[in-house]
């Protein structure tokens, strides 16, 4: 088999056209649209109002203050969205750059978890930063996991020394 070697700009154009192509010929698709076509009858106990939420008054937009990610197949961004944890720093960027896939791709999601990956190092550095030293092993649930399942952090932690040793060696004997 052949390598073929795709461009990130490929893979971007290629999901933008899946986004915006006609989804008719998937079953179910919009299936919640038609009133007539409830697929919680006969469930759903009707109070003769359940049409009325078709002619809601939209909410105000939230007003936008920083990059909000959203999904390339939505045509905008929600009316309410979170504003806890702007993106900041590397993994903001990262993120910013997983939203260039579609969820449908794994390239959306691995790089969304190496975002996470890279944002709790950046709290680490942070905290160290502010004076704070980080409890790390509260904050990672390892006093729980010692009294709870022992043998698993043991193997979790040996393996990361394992693992740890081999890539420091690796690096210091490629700098002889």
């Amino acid at each position: 088999m052949e390598n073929v070697k795709i461009e990130p700009d490929q893979i971007i154009s290629i999901d933008r056209q899946l986004a915006n192509s006609p989804k008719d010929h998937i079953p179910g698709w919009g299936i919640d649209a038609d009133p007539e076509n409830d697929p919680t009858y006969p469930m759903k106990n009707w109070n003769g109002a359940d049409y009325e939420r078709f002619n809601y008054q939209k909410p105000p937009q939230q007003p936008v203050r920083f990059e909000v990610f959203h999904s390339i197949e939505r045509p905008g961004i929600t009316r309410v969205f979170g504003t806890s944890t702007p993106p900041r720093g590397l993994s903001g960027r990262i993120r910013s750059y997983a939203y260039k896939y579609s969820e449908a791709t794994s390239a959306h999601w691995m790089t969304l978890l190496l975002a996470d990956r890279v944002d709790s190092v950046e709290g680490i550095i942070s905290d160290l930063k502010s004076g704070t030293i980080p409890n790390i092993f509260k904050e990672r649930g390892w006093t729980a996991e010692w009294k709870y399942n022992r043998a698993g952090l043991v193997d979790k932690v040996v393996t990361g020394l394992v693992v740890t040793t081999v890539l420091i060696s690796l690096l210091s004997s490629r700098r002889k």
